[in-house]
């Protein structure tokens, strides 16, 4: 089981968490948790502090990462497992079409069609941001009983965007190699 990085930072889970908050909280435990402020300490509390301070800098490197803090949240809710993962038909029939373009352009280099595919995956992008935001934004606040829901809906678009950061990469190789 996943430490409950919000419950030690004494704060609730969200997608978008209060950054100064968050960033605050860390510097704090930081100086608590230093093991040179425990140097002259029992073993056991030294080896107290050493863990949690692992876990303060664990906790936040994995919060203050918009994508490791998406996933870190699904996967405490049991939403990333494999097998798991459907996406909507319509979504990945336009990934097929993007990867199918970016094969041929493995054979047949052509700016224009790069440029194509990387305006097209930025307005998909773009258009999953602005379907995402609104449960991104008000995730924390929803009643528990309408949780379940707006999480289908977060893991939706971290796949999706996962999908297209895979064809941004692979854009990326293209455009080194013409």
């Amino acid at each position: 089981m996943q430490p409950d990085y919000f419950a030690f930072y004494d704060l609730p889970e969200s997608f978008l968490p209060d950054e100064k908050a968050l960033k605050a909280k860390y510097y704090a435990l930081s100086r608590q948790y230093h093991p040179d402020f425990h140097a002259t300490a029992a073993p056991e509390e030294q080896r107290r502090v050493l863990e949690l301070s692992t876990l303060n800098t664990n906790a936040y490197r994995t919060l203050s990462h918009f994508d490791l803090r998406l996933q870190y949240v699904l996967q405490r809710h049991g939403l990333l497992e494999e097998g798991k993962q459907e996406l909507p038909a319509d979504f990945l029939m336009e990934v097929m079409e993007l990867n199918e373009q970016l094969m041929e352009l493995e054979f047949e280099p052509d700016p224009a069609v790069a440029a194509q595919v990387q305006t097209e995956v930025e307005r998909l992008e773009n258009e999953l941001k602005a379907e995402a935001r609104p449960v991104l934004e008000g995730y924390a606040a929803l009643p528990a009983d309408q949780r379940p829901a707006a999480l289908l809906r977060v893991r939706t678009y971290y796949l999706k965007r996962r999908y297209l950061l895979r064809i941004r990469e692979s854009l990326a190789k293209f455009a080194t190699r013409s």
